[in-house]
């Protein structure tokens, strides 16, 4: 992992992440409860969604402090996400999310990022906002392999080596998206695994991953993305952990962790 250039002396994370990770509300819960004006910070009703704070606010919903424990030990955990699954903690169309599956004693970890519906594989999951955003926002390898249905042709290898500015990457991506133009930076590696006609499988780096980045990229070829699992996440990888299936970091994954996050022993 590489280690963070910025540095803030005070983290600021949005009010609804920060209930969401301190109490038992989704984002979705804590939005509302915002717009109802049932939150407070310091003492002040906030009905602001975009209300970021700190550890050294107080913040209320209703007449019930919600505050991070400042003394705990921070958690990360690897999940190997199935297909068919939501990152989320509720979903509005009753699909099963990731905390369904996930032991009880996680159900207030946050996820670095999100895997898709029809995505599997690596998902990093914390108890610290912190670390949750500086992982999240970091430029930290990710790798996938994927299986597309056609050929990787020269075109698609030249854009992966140089990078792809599209006007219309609508194709590939949610239906409700309003990311319509998108910038595809050139791929950190990839190795092209399997070359055909029917189906092509292919193992890619890339330092970002979100919006649907890969489908949309691939579908401006006229490539559907078939399955796609990633395999890493900043140098922390699914190795044997079976479909379904939760870990705890490793020694050499924490010690890592510390140096990137540029923290003590004793932070996380």
């Amino acid at each position: 992992m590489k280690k963070r250039e910025e540095e803030t002396q005070v983290e600021l994370v949005r009010l609804n992440k920060f209930l969401s990770h301190n109490s038992n509300y989704s984002r979705r819960e804590a939005d509302k409860l915002i717009e109802e004006g049932k939150v407070k910070i310091n003492g002040k009703v906030v009905t602001n969604l975009a209300t970021k704070v700190s550890n050294n606010d107080e913040v209320e919903i209703g007449r019930k402090k919600i505050k991070e424990d400042k003394n705990k030990i921070s958690t990360v955990i690897v999940y190997n996400k199935p297909k068919g699954e939501i990152v989320s903690k509720k979903d509005p169309q009753g699909r099963r999310t990731i905390y369904d599956s996930l032991d009880h004693k996680y159900k207030h970890f946050l996820s670095v990022g999100r895997l898709d519906y029809a995505s599997e594989g690596l998902l990093l999951l914390s108890d610290s906002v912190t670390i949750v955003d500086a992982l999240m926002h970091s430029d930290l390898e990710r790798v996938y392999k994927i299986k597309v249905n056609g050929v990787i042709t020269k075109p698609v290898e030249e854009a992966m080596q140089h990078g792809l500015e599209i006007e219309d990457a609508t194709s590939g991506a949610y239906k409700t998206s309003k990311i319509k133009s998108m910038s595809f930076a050139p791929f950190l590696a990839y190795d092209i695994l399997t070359n055909s006609e029917k189906f092509s499988k292919i193992k890619v780096v890339i330092s970002e991953g979100k919006n649907r980045e890969l489908r949309r990229f691939f579908a401006h070829f006229g490539l559907d993305v078939l399955d796609l699992k990633r395999l890493e996440y900043g140098g922390i990888s699914l190795n044997n952990l079976p479909t379904g299936k939760t870990r705890y970091l490793t020694k050499e994954e924490y010690k890592n962790l510390r140096i990137f996050m540029n923290e003590d022993d004793r932070s996380i």
